[in-house]
């Protein structure tokens, strides 16, 4: 069994790695492929993929979030790994290799599984409202050791308006915290730093050099520390991002055509799922839609077709030649085109718009909301009304931290389906790849890892 570091770098590419200058300089030597990227092209499909080698018909795992119908709740970003079905790699490793141990650092769904050292963000919802960020380990004495040393996980960077490298520095610092400590066989790191700008920006403004060299200067140490410590190191990448300017809200559509059932809560909008006919988890480029009412499943495929932006529609039986027909997923899912994204909004009127709309809620929303990475322009002084904020906290008020637009037309990159271009699509960087003469799969993944981890 040879040591190995996988670092997943979100986001990255053939192209942006010739901009990476010392991420070049490793990969001078390696083999590199490209990877069809799994479907949808999202963070935690793909890593559960990448780490079970099934498809999500498989590990169940067909989005960031899903509907659940027994609950009549939407549930995203949650953090148990017992929701991945399937055998781990590190299970199987294992089982092959006495001692063998594995840390998971900031790898999603991180919570409960069988790594032996494992690291995720997790704020603390004391019964008085607050919010009061803080990290999840396992071993649970991790947790304190490791900010006595590291500092408090610098969550604002991790997502949000705030989001930056600081986030992505320390997890690599806790990466090299835990291999001087436990020396684990291997370490899965997640490396988050592209994902920001590129969405925000988009993979062609030239906005995004200074992210590719902060991301470089990183790897670059990080590598260093690694190899010092005579160990293997594995680029890895989820998605590429690809540039987009079109959204399309499907919930608006369904709204108008009386579809989705609102319930008034102090005055603003809340969508009411369990009595709605039919509604649209919008998941990056990919909408899980899941129609209630089955005598509308079609009229309500149709109208989605109908839609510009929308570029297919599948069913339960087409959902099969994609590997997500599975029961968590939508009835019907949708698949934006090449320059378009689907929103969660269902509101109408932006004045109707419940109250963390305007706020970084990953939780609540019926999707993944990208314009949380933004500050509302309208907002003259963002800095002072932050600092209000805070300050209202401090005291022991409560308030809303509502900075965020709804202008879904920000966002100028995105990712979900298949790229068009093999360009796009995501990467593995290695020592002893087997030759391939064209892009492998993402289920694929499992097993170069499981034989490079083993020297096969």
């Amino acid at each position: 069994m040879k040591r190995t570091a996988v670092l997943n770098v979100v986001g990255l590419t053939r192209p942006l790695i010739e901009r990476l200058p010392r991420l070049r300089d490793f990969a001078r030597g390696k083999e590199l492929r490209t990877i069809i990227p799994a479907f949808p092209a999202v963070t935690c499909t793909a890593q559960s993929t990448y780490l079970t080698g099934l498809t999500p018909s498989g590990h169940g795992i067909v989005g960031n979030g899903w509907y659940d119908r027994d609950l009549a709740e939407v549930h995203f970003w949650k953090q148990s790994n017992h929701l991945v079905r399937g055998r781990k790699l590190w299970e199987e490793l294992r089982e092959k290799v006495t001692g063998f141990t594995c840390a998971k650092l900031f790898w999603w769904y991180n919570m409960y599984s069988t790594a032996d050292y494992s690291i995720t963000p997790r704020p603390m919802y004391p019964a008085d409202g607050r919010k009061i960020f803080d990290v999840y380990t396992a071993p649970f004495d991790i947790r304190f050791a490791i900010k006595k040393e590291l500092g408090e996980f610098p969550f604002p960077s991790f997502w949000g308006p705030g989001a930056g490298i600081k986030s992505s520095q320390w997890i690599a610092e806790s990466a090299k915290w835990i291999e001087q400590r436990y020396r684990p066989t291997l370490s899965l790191v997640y490396l988050p730093h592209l994902d920001y700008n590129l969405q925000k920006l988009g993979p062609n403004d030239p906005g995004i050099s200074t992210d590719l060299q902060l991301l470089d200067d990183l790897l670059g140490g990080l590598i260093a520390f690694f190899q010092e410590r005579e160990m293997q190191v594995v680029i890895l990448s989820e998605y590429g991002i690809t540039p987009v300017d079109h959204p399309v809200s499907l919930n608006r559509v369904f709204r108008e055509r009386g579809w989705i059932a609102i319930k008034d809560e102090l005055g603003l909008e809340m969508i009411d799922c369990g009595a709605s006919k039919a509604f649209a988890l919008a998941d990056h480029q990919v909408a899980h839609v899941y129609v209630n009412d089955r005598a509308l499943l079609e009229e309500v495929r149709n109208e989605i077709r109908a839609q510009e932006g929308v570029e297919s529609v599948l069913d339960r039986t087409e959902q099969q030649s994609l590997g997500i027909d599975h029961s968590r997923a939508g009835d019907l899912v949708a698949i934006a085109d090449a320059r378009s994204w689907f929103t969660y909004y269902y509101w109408l009127d932006d004045a109707a718009a419940p109250d963390f709309a305007r706020t970084v809620d990953i939780h609540r929303k019926i999707g993944y909301d990208p314009v949380e990475l933004f500050i509302d322009p309208e907002i003259k002084f963002p800095a002072a009304h932050i600092a209000a904020f805070l300050l209202k906290k401090k005291l022991g008020f409560r308030a809303l931290l509502d900075v965020i637009p709804l202008d879904p037309t920000l966002v100028k990159g995105s990712h979900g389906r298949i790229p068009e271009r093999s360009e796009d699509y995501p990467v593995i960087i290695a020592e002893g790849l087997a030759p391939s003469p064209g892009a492998i799969k993402a289920t694929d993944v499992y097993g170069l890892l499981r034989a490079i981890c083993l020297g096969l």
